[in-house]
Formats: structure tokens, sequence, C-alpha cells
């Protein structure tokens, strides 16, 4: 294991790092909101620690294994995200106690959106930038770790997009060199945010709540100024707005980098994974709507349309934006949305969940073996659009899912050893596996009266649905540290 070249890596990234403290920082000092100190002293810690790491180290440039790799994938999420929670242990306010600042953090660059803390519309405007901002860069680090490191490790949903997929995904990477793709997927995120910030401001948000806004919808995270989310806002247009980006986030970003440079959206067209995700958005906003206007929950049919369709969006795509309190609407509804987090975006997506190609492909397969049971000899084959399948494929979308349910089994029965009741248990795992950030019972609102303990299994929860399950899982394995 070359440990010096991944300290130099680590060490390198924890002082770049550092840069991200100077914009909070520069928000303090325009609100004059008395909180930029924390952040320029997280500032210097994170340059320090950054450069006496990197330094002794500078001259290791050795090649790198799959082993290493792995490693450098999960330390990048568990290092970074415990340096971000430097500002929460040195800010006055929030006051914040270790690990609720450390689930904070990990919350916000994971994408997942749970928060513990409460009054946000209340907090200084650089605290409330540094949690939008810290999901935004986490749904930048999604997108690169999947699109272009995750496939050369052979983990996550980019292996399944092959030669034969439209668009220039090729061999998993969408172009030769890694540092290319994720130059390509920079500019494709950040003219998003762009437009997302300026669509928000023109529907009626101040400058500052568009800006903040836009972070948190293009890296599906959820995280918002204001305690009652888009609720504060009361405005169709901005739900409206909220639902478009969060569907596009929510798709492969290669394909948004095929009709970038081919200007042509045939390749969404051709994609299945995009047309399963669009039934099943549909499917989901129909059923909300007809329940909903079954029971009379809302006045008016457009109201119940509105919040139909903003809900079953926003938490579909594991955003966990809220118009509503979702957790009282009748029937079945509030488990069938919790349920569909487990689906999540597309893979290549800021997106949470399974993703759409690996729930697709489990329903191809069960399709199979059922046409298998009434024609025994026949020969089928599993097929993504006119595409077979290899075998190897279909095996690896099974062990993800076996490994997903072990995964989550563990971490509910954790939490409910650890005091929890068996919904909010169920609900908060959910919430945290699936990058949702919103639950049931006792986490509908905040996770701030979830005990320390299941706040750190949470955490776990968190990492090991932002790194595809394998990423993390297989530093557990004891072959993986034999030289």
């Amino acid at each position: 294991m070359e440990y010096r070249t991944i300290i130099r890596i680590l060490g390198l990234l924890v002082a770049l790092f550092s840069v991200t403290m100077i914009p909070p920082a520069v928000v303090s000092l325009i609100y004059q909101d008395g909180s930029g100190l924390p952040f320029l002293l997280a500032f210097f810690l994170c340059l320090f620690t950054g450069l006496a790491f990197w330094y002794p180290n500078r001259r290791y440039r050795r090649d790198l294994r799959a082993k290493e790799g792995f490693l450098i994938v999960v330390l990048f999420w568990t290092v970074l995200a415990s340096f971000a929670a430097l500002p929460f242990l040195l800010l006055k306010q929030p006051e914040m106690a270790v690990t609720d600042a450390f689930f904070e953090s990990f919350s916000g660059l994971t994408t997942t959106g749970a928060t513990v803390i409460e009054g946000i519309e209340y907090l200084p405007k650089s605290v409330q930038f540094y949690r939008q901002q810290l999901q935004w860069l986490g749904g930048m680090g999604i997108i690169v770790l999947a699109v272009a490191i995750l496939p050369i490790l052979g983990v996550g949903g980019m292996q399944l997009y092959r030669a034969e997929t439209p668009g220039p995904v090729k061999d998993s990477k969408m172009t030769p060199r890694i540092a290319d793709t994720a130059k390509h997927l920079w500019y494709i995120y950040l003219s998003l945010t762009i437009a997302c910030t300026l669509a928000y401001w023109a529907a009626g948000m101040n400058l500052f709540d568009a800006i903040c806004h836009a972070f948190s919808t293009i890296a599906i995270g959820g995280f918002s100024t204001y305690d009652a989310s888009m609720g504060h806002f009361n405005s169709p247009l901005i739900n409206t707005i909220c639902i478009v980006f969060l569907w596009i986030a929510a798709l492969n970003f290669a394909l948004h980098y095929a009709a970038a440079t081919g200007r042509t959206l045939r390749g969404y067209l051709h994609d299945p994974e995009f047309k399963a995700f669009i039934f099943i958005q549909l499917s989901l906003i129909l059923v909300c709507f007809l329940v909903l206007v079954q029971f009379g929950t809302y006045g008016t049919a457009e109201e119940a349309l509105d919040q139909a369709a903003f809900q079953a969006v926003s938490i579909s795509t594991t955003a966990g934006f809220a118009t509503a309190d979702f957790a009282h609407w009748p029937a079945f509804l509030p488990i069938l949305l919790i349920f569909a987090s487990f689906i999540g975006g597309c893979a290549g997506s800021t997106g949470g969940g399974l993703k759409v190609i690996r729930v697709f492909l489990l329903y191809l397969q069960g399709k199979r073996e059922v046409e298998r049971l009434i024609h025994p000899k026949a020969v089928y084959s599993v097929k993504l659009g006119d595409r077979a399948m290899p075998e190897r494929v279909v095996e690896a979308v099974w062990g993800f899912f076996s490994a997903y349910a072990i995964v989550f089994v563990v971490i509910m029965i954790g939490l409910i050893a650890s005091g929890m009741d068996n919904i909010t248990a169920f609900s908060s795992t959910a919430a945290t596996l699936n990058n949702l950030g919103p639950g049931l019972g006792d986490v509908a609102g905040t996770f701030a009266d979830v005990n320390d303990n299941g706040k750190w299994l949470l955490i776990l929860a968190m990492l090991f649905g932002r790194l595809e399950i394998f990423s993390l899982l297989v530093l557990f394995s004891p072959t993986f540290w034999r030289s």
C-alpha cells in the first residue's frame, strides 16, 4: 500500500479545501453578522494541516492500484467532511456539540440534507451560506466520483454504460482522461447552477436565497435557509422551477454532456434509464395527486397537483425539500414516498438511492425468471434497450442490491438497539442511506433528538449511501489489507 502517496494526495486535497472557508467569511463581511472569524480560523487550520501532510511527501508519486483508489475515495469524503465540521465547532451561533457538528458537515457534503439545527432562518448569513455551499461542493464531488473515478475501480452505475450507449460514454469515461472528464462536468454543473439561480431570482427569491437554493437544488441536497424549506416562499412558480431543475440534476450527467456537445436531445430519447426515470416520476405524481384529491387534503385540485408534484419529485429524487409535512399526508403516501427514495436518481447524477438503472435491471431480471418458469427450455437475456446485458453486470446489480439491503437492516437494528422506535429507525435509515434527509416519526423535522450513538450510525449510513456501498464495504475485508 502506497501510504505516503495517499497522504500526499489527501494533504493536497485538505489544503485546497481550505479555500472553501473564504466565501462564507466574505458573506459574513458583507452582512456584518459577526461570524467571519471561525471561518478564517478554519481556513488556516485546513491550510496548515494540509500542507503539513503534503510537504514531507511531495516527492512520492507512485502509481496507484485499485486498492489505493478505494482507500483514497473513502478518505476523500471522511477527511474532508471532518474538516468541514471545524466551523460548526468554532461558531458561537449555532453552538454545537462535536457529534452534531460532524453530523451537519457529513450531511452537507454527502448531500443528505438531514439537519440537527432548528431556527435556520435566524442563523448568521455566513452559516446559512456555508451549509448550502457544502452541498454544492458535495454534489460536484459525487458527479466526478460516479462518472470518472468509480468506473475505473469497477464500482458504481456507470460501468453499465459502454460503447453502445448513445453519447460520449465510452469505456466508462466520457473522455480519455479523468481530468478532462472532470473539467467538462464542472462546466455543466456550474452552468446549471447559474441557470437555476437566475430562475429562482426571477421567480421572486432575493439573490442570496436564489444562490443558496440553487446550490442545494443542483446538488439534490435539500438544505434550505428556512425551517419551512421551499414552503416558506409559498409560490407554485418556485415549486415548478425546483421540480424542473431537480429532474435535470437527477439525470445522468453524461447525457447532459452529450446534449451540450452534440447539440441534440436524441441521447435522452434513446436512453432506457431516462425513459424509466420519467415513467416512475409521472406515476408517483399521478398517484399522490389522486389520493390527495380523494381525501380532500387541499382546497383545490390545482393546489393538490402543485403539492403532489413537488413532494413526489423532491422525495423520489432524494432532494428532501418540503412545501408540506408529507409525513401527515393520508393513507399510504408517506411510506410510498420513502420507498420511492430507494430508487433515487439516475446513475451519474447527484441523486442518491439504488439508482434507476439498477432498479430497472432488477425488474428485467425478475421478469426473465418468471418467463423461465413458464418456458424452462427457452433462452432469455436481460436487454437494456436493444442491447443484451452481460451476465456479469446482472450479477453485480444483484450483489449491490443484496449489500444495500444488508447494510440497511444492520443500521436499522443498531438504531432500534440505541432506543429509537421502529418507524423512526426505519425512516431515518432510509433518509440517510438514500441521502434523502427528512424521515418519519421523530425525524420528520430535524434529527436533533436522536442520541449521539444513533447520529454516528446515521453518519455511517450517509457514507455507505454516498460511496455506492462497495467502495466503503471493501475496506472491511481482511483481504483488502493484505499486500
